[in-house]
């Protein structure tokens, strides 16, 4: 196939100097950067790199879609039906509609918020990979010279630099380059790397990354015309088109089937994610709401129960007596009477009846036709009770926290990229850091260097070196290095040089411009295009070596590791300037008083060496050819470390998170820096540090398999792995993840930068690429990106998690408060009363008030350094607190206490009348009684912004000002509700001592909080534990899917019950109207009794109406004038 593709070039185009030729471009020199018209020229022929992002969706769009929910569509039909009949049969059509117009905005605010948290995340994210690609660049070669442009200023025709790490933004044909390999997986899927070169494969396509050398190449395709291009377009082009292929991308899931290559919206196609599922928190909350479903269940099951066994003894053990009003020669009819006294029945029925002539008592236990309506409506309760018992606030909690905390983060350069990113970083018990350009400034110089036999601590003069000298570590520095780093000087007087590109090249090159050599001479005379062999730096080799070909043969210029490349020569330059033999005792002495010396005072050692040769030797031997060097110099580069960073380290140690530096650099530059940090103390060593070889020994067994077991015996007490490859760091990472030796298991964040680093990156809970440092690939398999390479950034960034665990912690032990009593009173108040004491609209405006705003409120709360004095929860620690659940069993307790008073002795204690109860209209009683609810909430709010046991919980709050806004809000909100509510809410207007009564009791919370959090958490057994233990990988992927989308329905579902509830509260209330017209209508026109009646009796009751004039679910104290009916 390769073949096939450099024959067609060959055949078609004339091969690749024609295809320069063509385009009117230059290999060596690019295009004219001055000649703009020619630019303008090529966008206008070959388009501009860019593929404009697919348009987001209106917000009229997503309300669309949010109203193509099944439940939605049957909650509007019960809603419509529910304003039709109440206007048509109702006897009071001014008020029957309100009931279906709840209904109706239900559905539209549940339709309006679907619709906004849709579009603010698709907006989110837009912006976030705005932000994440504006910035990029690549570097082009543009009047002979290498400059960086924005990857949307790219032309067909330009000559692009590719280094490791790059992804290609655009299709072009590979000119020159060394040990180019190409990661393609993202095209075709296959992960081997694609050697690339004239001879054998020379096609580059967008979108591919560079994973080994560089290259130079001509860009050939640009934007749509691109591979990357033409795949998007496809992908575009078939959204919404039936396709039974599960590889076709789905709709909506625009994430996963493009992601943006440059701030220009170029896409890059993508395979699905298959980032694991890892988040610490995501995992216990759904534990968590399956505990909780559990619980629900077994409460609604309980209440089902009660009520039918209730019912069951009532019917069907003492039977039911019923009198018929016998009239002669009449069909039968089955009015329903609650009859108290016999006399009066006899009396009043036979009266009201024309042709009446007595009546006659029956003792009925068996099953009756009406009695499937009251079993369905047990049913509906048990449903109620199992709804309002399922946190469905939490999805929104957990969204509105996150979205808080990742707007602030960016703030402190943390560009987050995963959400869940953010709080799994709150559960950090394990850093595992870079050291370069994290704990370090990453602004390297050289200030000891080793020449001739002599060790000096600043720039030699040119009188202590020969020319020779001199020349030669010139020539291996500026060609042995990569063309793309630059020391560009400054233009202002007294500011340093600016460095681009890596950074220890750019200290090697700027201490030759010391030394008085100017390295760009040396390259203008060695283009890269001169090259003969090149071997680029990698983790394996620890070197990079360029080869030249002389008049005499060749010259290879090789530079690395000290020890390793000094360990490659058998000659150095000596005292005189002569190439004189490295014995073994000579090796030993510069090991000991140079390399460690060095090492000793935390700089990076770096060996420059050449070696001349007459025959070509095998190239691919390269142990061989990279043997019997000479040794040039060996120099020393600082850099030094942050200065903030030893502070940042002693605040995460006293967060209990222990830090772990994975570099590089040599056993004893790795301990200086590790101690200058606050890693290491100057009594830690031994088993805190070790080499990468030794520590691949100590945890691979002698067949070279990784040995958890062995594993265990090591990490604990390391905390510096010096020498270390990537393979080192990702072995490191998911051997700590993977241990359980910690009894909480440990949650690992892994920095990193180069593109080996991604394996670790992604295998960690928490992987953080450096924006600055870090290549493309590094930035897209990490979660959080640090914008300025800091260390003191992770801090920050472990401080906001904790926030946002805390955060939603505070919101659940509100929550689950609300929702005990709820269940609780729900329970209690259907086997008591047949319904719960909370009518609908009123827990609409309770669930309001739990979800959306309790979620604003105690979402948004500011982190304080006081989260970084606890240790870190870990991987398996219950969610659910023993202090959270004392705190939740106490104020639970408290509030039942007041509800159940209020619900059975309400009418005492407010001095109500006879008159509050003998209504369907608002009752004063169920007002007190919803009131008296809210406010303990409102106050119970308050208590809830502190978690961990803290007693002043007013600390901060008018630091939180949208807290104090939805308390303020809430009250004002209240107030006008109850006031003026009327039959809408089902509220009745209190006197001030009513309001007293209710404000007081809701203000005891704060007291009674008091209270709580003296009694020691130890009275909770230790075994009572919510939200813990996190599902496999397995089922996280299936439990939180099921988590995000479930409960989100079942806040629906709770209104469809509801609204069928209500539906038949209508149709009772629609046959009792009817039963009482036709009553009226018999007694005033007594010639149409032409029926047999039946009558319902109970030898308990005192007085004679019908029952339909009350929903039988309603409770007793919102409408009967009998209080003793139960």
């Amino acid at each position: 196939k390769k073949k096939k593709k450099k024959k067609k070039l060959e055949e078609d185009y004339g091969g690749i100097p024609k295809i320069i030729e063509g385009l009117n471009s230059d290999a060596t020199k690019g295009l004219d950067a001055n000649n703009k018209t020619d630019l303008e020229d090529r966008v206008n022929a070959f388009g501009r790199n860019f593929i404009p992002p697919k348009p987001p969706k209106s917000f009229f769009l997503l309300m669309w879609e949010a109203a193509q929910d099944v439940t939605l569509i049957i909650l509007v039909v019960a809603a419509v039906i529910s304003i039709v009949l109440g206007l048509t049969v109702e006897d009071d059509p001014d008020t029957g509609w309100i009931e279906g117009a709840a209904i109706l905005i239900s559905v539209c605010l549940v339709i309006f918020v679907t619709a906004g948290n849709d579009w603010s995340k698709e907006r989110q994210f837009r912006s976030l990979q705005s932000k994440l690609d504006d910035d990029a660049t690549i570097a082009v070669i543009r009047n002979g010279e290498s400059v960086k442009v924005f990857t949307k200023d790219i032309v067909v025709g330009d000559i692009l630099q590719l280094g490791y790490g790059d992804i290609l933004p655009a299709d072009g044909i590979y000119l020159t380059g060394n040990d180019l390999s190409i990661d393609e997986s993202t095209l075709t899927g296959e992960t081997d790397h694609i050697k690339k070169s004239v001879a054998k494969d020379p096609m580059l396509l967008s979108g591919t990354s560079v994973m080994e050398g560089s290259c130079k190449m001509i860009v050939t395709a640009v934007g749509p015309n691109s591979q990357a291009g033409i795949i998007v377009q496809l992908i575009e082009g078939q959204d919404g088109e039936e396709d039974d292929s599960d590889d076709e991308p789905k709709e909506g899931d625009e994430e996963e089937g493009t992601k943006m290559v440059n701030g220009t919206g170029k896409h890059k196609p993508v395979k699905p994610s298959n980032k694991k599922e890892k988040s610490v928190l995501q995992g216990k909350l759904t534990r968590l709401a399956i505990q909780i479903g559990y619980f629900g269940t077994v409460a609604a099951v309980l209440t089902i129960l009660v009520l039918i066994i209730k019912f069951c003894v009532s019917k069907f053990m003492f039977g039911e007596e019923k009198c018929k009003i016998v009239v002669p020669d009449s069909e039968e009819s089955h009015w329903e009477f609650e009859i108290h006294k016999e006399e009066e029945c006899n009396a009043t029925l036979i009266a009201g009846v024309e042709g009446a002539t007595g009546v006659e008592w029956v003792l009925y236990k068996g099953w009756q036709p009406e009695y499937i309506k009251e079993l369905l409506e047990f049913f509906i309760i048990g449903v109620t009770v199992l709804v309002v018992a399922v946190p469905e606030g939490l999805p929104l909690a957990v969204t509105i926290s996150l979205a808080y905390s990742v707007r602030k983060m960016m703030r402190d350069n943390n560009l987050v990229r995963h959400l869940d990113a953010c709080e799994t970083m709150g559960n950090a018990t394990a850093i595992c850091s870079d050291k370069t350009g994290t704990l370090t400034t990453n602004r390297m110089s050289v200030v000891q260097s080793f020449f001739m036999g002599k060790l000096v601590k600043h720039v030699p003069s040119r009188g202590m070196l020969t020319q020779e000298v001199i020349d030669l570590f010139a020539n291996s520095v500026s060609v042995n290095s990569s063309y793309s780093s630059n020391v560009i000087k400054s233009e202002e007087p007294g500011q340093l040089p600016k460095h681009l590109g890596n950074k220890t090249e750019c200290a090697l090159l700027q201490f030759v411009g010391e030394l008085g050599e100017d390295y760009e001479a040396v390259r203008k005379a060695n283009p890269e295009e001169s090259f003969y062999k090149v071997y680029t730096f990698n983790s394996k080799r620890k070197c990079m070596a360029t080869v030249l070909k002389t008049d005499t043969g060749f010259r290879i210029f090789v530079k690395g590791a000290a020890e390793v490349v000094l360990g490659r020569c058998d000659h150095i330059i000596g005292e005189d300037g002569a190439n004189v033999g490295l014995t073994a005792k000579t090796y030993d002495r510069l090991v000991e008083e140079v390399i460690e010396s060095m090492a000793n005072d935390a700089l990076r050692t770096i060996c420059v060496a050449y070696k001349d040769v007459t025959e070509e030797p095998e190239w691919d031997d390269e142990d061989a050819t990279l043997k019997k060097l000479t040794c040039i110099s060996i120099v020393g580069i600082e850099d030094p470390v942050r200065p903030e960073v030893p502070d940042a380290i002693v605040s995460c140690q006293k967060a209990g998170v222990t830090i772990r530096m994975v570099t590089g650099d040599n056993l004893i530059t790795a301990r200086s820096i590790a101690r200058k940090c606050g890693i290491l103390t100057t009594a830690q060593d031994g088993g805190n540090i070790l080499e990468g070889k030794t520590f691949h020994k100590l945890v691979h067994d002698d067949n070279g398999v990784f040995n958890q077991d062995k594993f265990d015996l090591v990490w604990p007490s390391l905390r510096v792995l010096a020498r270390s490859s990537p393979s080192d760091k990702y072995v490191l990472v998911t051997g700590i993840i993977n241990s359980k030796l910690s009894k909480n298991r440990e949650v690992v964040a892994v920095t990193g930068d180069g593109t080996n680093d991604a394996p670790a990156l992604k295998a960690a809970d928490v992987g953080f690429a450096m924006g600055i440092a870090g290549t493309d690939v590094a930035k897209n398999a990490s979660d959080i990106i640090l914008t300025d390479d800091n260390f003191t950034s992770i801090v920050k960034a472990c401080m906001w998690g904790r926030n946002v665990y805390d955060s939603i912690s505070k919101f659940l032990q509100f929550q689950l408060t609300v929702n005990v009593v709820a269940v609780m009173l729900c329970f209690i108040g259907s086997c008591a009363h047949g319904a719960s004491p909370l009518r609908a609209v009123p827990m609409l405006w309770v669930n309001l008030i739990m979800d959306t705003f309790a979620s604003l409120a105690l979402a948004t709360e500011p982190p304080t350094t006081d989260l970084l004095n606890r240790k870190p929860y870990g991987r398996t620690k219950p969610l659910i607190s023993r202090t959270m659940l004392k705190n939740i069993i106490g104020h639970s307790v408290y509030q039942m206490v007041v509800m159940l008073v209020i619900l059975f002795y309400g009418k005492t204690l407010f001095k109500l009348d006879e008159a509050s109860y003998s209504t369907d209209d608002p009752t004063t009683h169920g007002t007190i009684l919803f009131n008296a609810f809210v406010w303990m909430q409102i106050f119970n709010e308050i208590n809830s912004r502190k978690c961990h046991g803290e007693r002043n919980v007013f600390k901060g709050i008018f630091n939180n000002y949208i807290f104090v806004g939805v308390i303020v809000g809430t009250t004002c909100a209240q107030i006008v509700l109850i006031q003026f509510g009327g039959h809408a809410f089902s509220t009745k207007g209190l006197n001030w001592y009513e309001w007293l009564i209710c404000v007081a009791i809701g203000a005891f919370e704060l007291i009674w909080g008091q209270v709580v959090a003296s009694i020691p958490k130890t009275v909770i057994p230790s075994g009572m534990r919510l939200g813990t233990q996190p599902f496999t990988q397995e089922e996280a992927t299936q439990a939180r899917m099921l988590w995000m989308r479930s409960l989100k329905r079942v806040q629906h579902q709770i209104r469809v019950a509801n609204a069928f509830k209500r539906a038949g509260h209508e149709r009772h209330r629609r046959l009792s109207l009817l039963a009482e017209a036709s009553s009226n209508s018999l007694k005033s026109n007594p010639s149409d009794a032409s029926q047999a009646h039946w009558w319902t009796k109970k030898s308990s009751e005192s007085d004679i109406k019908l029952r339909g004039m009350k929903p039988a679910s309603q409770p007793l104290l919102e409408g009967d004038e009998d209080d003793t009916n139960v």
